[in-house]
């Protein structure tokens, strides 16, 4: 290899790093002036005034947080909204897509290849066309319940779930049948030969073995759905705000560092879900 070679080569690398350098500041850097601007004691994010910590003592003291959106809720309603929408659809999604990805790993049946098609569907197609198909199909259903029993329905909470649990579905399915490839089928034969039925080789085997993963994929079902916005926006009514719609209203009204201060902690709360998620699934 002659002199030239090596040193295209070099400069071929250093080149490299200044492209990885330029693209990870390109991703990162928006969400850590952001983070900074969180501390800016003037309440408009294009002037920085000193350091403080007010913008979040004012949403833990819930004074000054509260701005009047569309459904009047506040802060904390959003959060609590938040919480118990994810944690609903996390523990449904997590039921469902271990089901799914036991029957996808030992059985075969008719249609097994049109369900694997059907579960990256949601992982692959743009959120809003989700969001739009969730809001027509609840339209429907809800006009044809009207119509036969005289009942009306609305948006609201429940239809919010129904959304999250319809993406999340893939992402647990996916994690769970990947742990379950990984599996030895023999333990779970041994189990067999030794008297157990399909029932408690589950309990005793399957279950124990393939926790970690249905862990990993239940928090990371429960970030998406603590952070998702466009599925939430089209299946929401009134009373079912959530925090990432809270965000959003409150930049109609006044853009001040307390929306940097409730991103900032949304982003850490995530940050910490995926990193146990990752934990774990190593485990």
């Amino acid at each position: 290899m002659t002199k030239l070679d090596l040193l295209v080569r070099a400069i071929g690398k250093k080149w490299l790093w200044v492209q990885a350098v330029l693209a990870f500041a390109f991703l990162y850097l928006p969400i850590l002036i952001l983070i900074i601007y969180s501390f800016n004691a003037s309440r408009f994010n294009a002037v920085w005034r000193g350091f403080t910590l007010d913008w979040y003592r004012s949403l833990f003291s819930n004074a000054g947080a509260t701005i009047a959106t569309s459904s009047s809720a506040g802060i904390w309603t959003a959060l609590n909204n938040s919480l118990l929408i994810a944690a609903i659809s996390t523990v449904l999604a997590s039921i469902f897509g271990t089901m799914i990805a036991l029957a996808l790993e030992r059985f075969h049946f008719p249609g097994r290849k049109a369900v694997e098609a059907l579960l990256f569907l949601p992982i692959i197609m743009p959120e809003i066309t989700i969001g739009i198909s969730l809001l027509v199909f609840f339209t429907l259903v809800f006009r044809i319940v009207e119509n036969l029993t005289g009942i009306r329905l609305n948006l609201g909470l429940p239809t919010v779930i129904i959304g999250h649990v319809v993406f999340n579905i893939s992402f647990v399915t996916i994690t769970v049948r990947a742990r379950l490839a990984e599996l030895d089928p023999q333990l779970e034969q041994a189990a067999f030969d030794l008297g157990a039925n399909e029932w408690r080789t589950f309990w005793r085997i399957t279950l124990p073995l393939i926790w970690p993963a249905i862990f990993s994929a239940a928090l990371l079902a429960f970030t998406l759905s603590l952070d998702d916005f466009v599925v939430t926006f089209f299946t929401t009514g009134v009373g079912s705000m959530t925090l990432p719609l809270f965000v959003y209203g409150m930049i109609k009204f006044a853009v001040t560092p307390a929306i940097n201060a409730i991103s900032t902690l949304m982003l850490l709360a995530s940050l910490l879900l995926v990193v146990s998620s990752l934990r774990v699934h190593k485990s």
